[in-house]
């Protein structure tokens, strides 16, 4: 049996609960990993609140929370190539399957190898806020000296994006909350507050020009306001900036992504600042930090606490 937290229905943090579940058994396409670290993320309490349907709206309760995960491979379905029991790897759970849990399955074109030197709980972040954040970066394309501004800079992404942008060479101005200022200073970037008035004024007294791109972590109203101050707009996680002339990050999850942000770990280019490690029995806490939109950078589940 497997310890996971997930939940019964969807709604909200009461329909949470934690239980034993059989270890499962991994398809031709998949991989049974035992979790080290899972990250933790706003899809996952989307998922759970049943916004995100498409997803995972046909899959039986009850459906187990995460999306992203590093751990050690059990076993390895037939189809799978390039990895093999006891590799030390990264990857994206399938949908339902989850990654609050002590094994799960991860799908094979979308697991990598990490490098020895890279802990558990920073390999946890490379699927979504890792790979996200370099997709963004890939898609703009934008030229070294260009102005980015990064619309809620303090999160999992957000920080993520500042560094891979800085180390492209961009000037990157980012938006947050006032307990994010340190964090979001320590990337190079510069801070503006949101919680001080008038955001977008402030933007435009800072940059009377605009940014040469605007990219959005945060959606819906958020989106509306700043999204004029971008010659190039890209959201992460609304589909709805179509509407005011941007676009939703196309997503590749594939192993050269995980891979390449691995890489930009180990030499010392992408920090995750993973600001809280919380035990899978208090896997619950860091999800309603989060949900809370209160969390600073990074949280990880650790197993091994």
């Amino acid at each position: 049996m497997s310890k996971a937290l997930g939940y019964k229905a969807f709604g909200d943090a009461s329909v949470q609960v934690f239980f034993d579940r059989q270890v499962p058994v991994p398809g031709p396409a998949e991989v049974l990993v035992r979790v080290e670290a899972a990250g933790v993320n706003p899809l996952d309490h989307k998922l759970r609140a049943g916004h995100v349907s498409a997803m995972n709206g046909h899959l039986p309760f009850p459906q187990v929370l995460g999306m992203e995960a590093a751990g050690t491979v059990l076993a390895v379905g037939e189809d799978v190539t390039g990895l093999a029991v006891g590799d030390r790897v990264t990857g994206f759970a399938l949908t339902g399957a989850g990654t609050y849990a002590e094994t799960t399955l991860l799908l094979g074109t979308s697991t990598a190898r990490i490098p020895d030197a890279l802990p558990a709980t920073w390999a946890a972040t490379i699927p979504v806020a890792g790979t996200t954040a370099l997709d963004v970066l890939d898609q703009l394309g934008l030229p070294a000296g260009a102005s980015l501004l990064v619309n809620g800079i303090g999160g999992g992404v957000g920080i993520a994006l500042a560094q891979l942008a800085r180390d492209r060479g961009l000037v990157v101005t980012g938006t947050a909350s006032t307990a994010k200022r340190d964090l979001v200073t320590a990337t190079g970037a510069t801070f503006v507050d949101y919680t001080e008035g008038d955001v977008a004024q402030r933007l435009r007294a800072q940059a009377p020009d605009g940014f040469d791109a605007v990219a959005d972590t945060v959606g819906g109203d958020s989106l509306r306001e700043i999204a004029p101050l971008g010659r190039t707009v890209i959201s992460v996680g609304d589909p709805s900036v179509t509407e005011v002339g941007g676009v939703a990050v196309e997503r590749r999850v594939d192993r050269a992504g995980l891979e390449r942000v691995a890489e930009l770990m180990v030499a010392g280019k992408l920090d995750p600042h993973i600001t809280g490690t919380y035990p899978l029995a208090r896997a619950d806490e860091a999800l309603a930090l989060v949900e809370s939109l209160h969390a600073r950078g990074k949280l990880v589940i650790d197993l091994g606490l």
